[in-house]
């Protein structure tokens, strides 16, 4: 049954371009390119890639430029962004950003969203930015659109965006889920460890979902992390770099490159430190080909979503395209 649910799911990837230690920022944004390529071999749906700014662990800080260098190395792929955080930035100049991107790349650009503000207080200066513009996001994003629509007002026209249809997508944090049903767009939600929470979003965009020129009916994305080993033991091990890199966040106030896994079993953790690093690791899809099929199942039939969005962030990048592999095996065998 597991293996019918899982068939008939699009399964899509969100790279983050983490950064590793001791190799340069140069190096995690090849690294996603070279990713993008993998998955379009292995036939995953879509490729997106995200916004930060400041974070020391990721080099991702210019979503729709990697965009553009990840569709020029792929040939079938979707590619877009997971997502432009609308309240860093000018409507306007994201409509142009993406009327580009389709321009060059016809009917495989993705517009995801977010509204998210700055990591810290420094950024959102440096941004020009303070965390009330997240309370905006709705109007925002109506304005995005209508540049698309051409119903923005003041005579001004998005070129070369305006008549072009470029999917957008809601990353639903919050409020998100409720404003991406009454716009009626297609929501992201995350992530897989946080079941209960998951699951009343998806059912408040469910009852809310108002049809719209973009999608006349719910869509639904799912998002997290999954990893798939030989073993447990291996798959789990994966997950190590990126636990301790957010316990790190959470108890230092910076996001580190990632560390090798050896190097961070190995470490002194003070209680707290280990107390979220152990939260980081529990509840996450990883296991064997067989386990993690028999998971995602369970996920597919209790929220019904329509896709998978995976994010598997770990030092070894080896094991992290093997990964994506042995998913790969369970929604498209043969392949």
């Amino acid at each position: 049954m597991s293996s019918t649910v899982i068939a008939r799911t699009r399964f899509s990837v969100l790279d983050r371009s983490r950064t590793r230690e001791g190799r340069a920022p140069a190096e995690a944004l090849r690294d996603t390119v070279a990713l993008a390529r993998e998955a379009e071999a292995l036939g995953y749906h879509r490729f997106w890639v995200s916004e930060h700014h400041g974070v020391p662990g990721v080099a991702g800080s210019a979503p729709t430029v990697l965009a553009a260098a990840i569709a020029s190395a792929t040939r079938t792929i979707r590619v877009g962004t997971g997502g432009v955080m609308l309240p860093n930035h000018q409507p306007l100049v994201v409509a142009e950003q993406f009327g580009v991107l389709e321009s060059l790349f016809p009917g495989r650009i993705d517009m995801g969203l977010g509204r998210s503000v700055g990591f810290t207080n420094g950024v959102r200066r440096a941004l020009g930015r303070d965390k009330e513009d997240a309370g905006d996001f709705a109007a925002q994003l109506g304005e995005l659109l209508g540049w698309f629509a051409g119903t923005s007002p003041g005579g001004v026209r998005a070129r070369p965006a305006e008549g072009l249809r470029v999917p957008p997508f809601v990353l639903a944090m919050g409020e998100g889920a409720r404003i991406a049903a009454r716009a009626g767009l297609p929501m992201v939600i995350g992530d897989l460890r946080g079941r209960e929470k998951m699951l009343r979003g998806i059912d408040q965009y469910r009852s809310l979902f108002r049809p719209s020129l973009w999608a006349s009916e719910p869509y639904i994305v799912i998002s997290g992390t999954v990893a798939v080993a030989g073993t447990e033991q291996e798959a789990r091990r994966l997950l190590v770099p990126e636990a301790w890199s957010m316990a790190y966040s959470r108890t230092h106030g910076t996001f580190p490159p990632l560390a090798p896994a050896g190097q961070i079993e190995a470490r002194v953790m003070t209680a707290k430190e280990r107390g979220l690093y152990e939260s980081g690791l529990a509840g996450q899809l990883a296991g064997t080909e067989e386990q993690v099929a028999h998971e995602l199942g369970t996920v597919l039939k209790e929220t019904d979503a329509d896709e998978v969005l995976v994010t598997t962030s770990s030092y070894d990048r080896t094991a992290v395209l093997d990964s994506y592999r042995r998913l790969a095996t369970l929604f498209a065998p043969g392949r």
